[in-house]
């Protein structure tokens, strides 16, 4: 009974976790090109009572033994990187990648940072900035007086300056992919980090095979599915309330061992 306390424990923490993140997809069904986690979970050790081939009696062996599991445990929280559809705003600056890749962005220690999340802004001095500042690498200024701004499938921007019909080349966009996306690090506001899991950033440009191409106008949506959120969130809150109740019953089993009398 001590072992049911102490494996139902676990389950309602691995739910607790559960939930959170569950929330977490919820609370971000709306942000720009945001990817779900999933909980993934491993049983703990398992204690032996009786080993499975071990000789008995008759000198043959037992078939199966006795083993006694011991709880669950979370294992890792995974990104999700598929599953997003486009939403059109018609805003010349905003971009979304039609594939695998990532927009690559200065952060303020100088190192970069990786994004989905193509809401691009000019800032003071005409370069393409995130909503929080950063800088789009490699940078791209467009002047203040430009007009019809125009970003082809394979990255290139170009724009018209007054008295000139001509386009003229402001920059061109790289992407950037990885081995594993879902060893990225997330560091919030969109932006993730490369990790050691994630494998070393490998660069190219828009419409290249692995990178994906640029959608104008277009911003990448979540890919949190409402429906398939609120079914996970009711399952975590039953199991939840079943490992309760399993703590429940085994404390009612002790309380009716205290109780009893020669």
């Amino acid at each position: 009974m001590i072992r049911s306390l102490w494996s139902a424990a676990t389950g309602m923490r691995a739910q607790q976790l559960n939930m959170d993140v569950i929330s977490n997809n919820l609370s971000n069904v709306n942000t720009t090109g945001f990817k779900k986690s999933r909980v993934s979970f491993q049983d703990l050790m398992y204690q032996t009572l009786k080993s499975a081939g071990a000789p008995n009696n008759q000198g043959s062996q037992i078939p199966t033994g006795i083993e006694v599991g011991l709880g669950v445990r979370p294992a890792a929280t995974q990104k999700l990187f598929g599953g997003s559809s486009l939403k059109s705003t018609e805003n010349p600056l905003d971009m979304a990648i039609e594939g695998n890749g990532f927009f690559q962005v200065l952060l303020p220690d100088g190192t970069s940072g990786y994004t989905r999340d193509g809401s691009f802004k000019l800032d003071s001095s005409g370069q393409l900035v995130t909503s929080d500042g950063y800088l789009l690498q490699p940078p791209i200024t467009i002047p203040a007086n430009a007009s019809d701004i125009t970003i082809n499938q394979e990255g290139s921007v170009y724009y018209k300056e007054p008295g000139n019909d001509d386009f003229q080349e402001a920059g061109q966009i790289e992407l950037t992919a990885f081995a594993n996306p879902a060893g990225l690090e997330s560091i919030g506001q969109n932006i993730f980090k490369s990790t050691a899991a994630s494998g070393q950033p490998m660069y190219g440009l828009p419409a290249q095979e692995g990178y994906g191409s640029i959608a104008q106008s277009y911003l990448e949506t979540s890919n949190v599915k409402v429906v398939e959120e609120m079914v996970d969130m009711i399952s975590a809150q039953r199991a939840y309330e079943i490992n309760s109740k399993a703590i429940k019953a085994s404390d009612e089993m002790l309380q009716q061992a205290n109780s009893l009398r020669r």
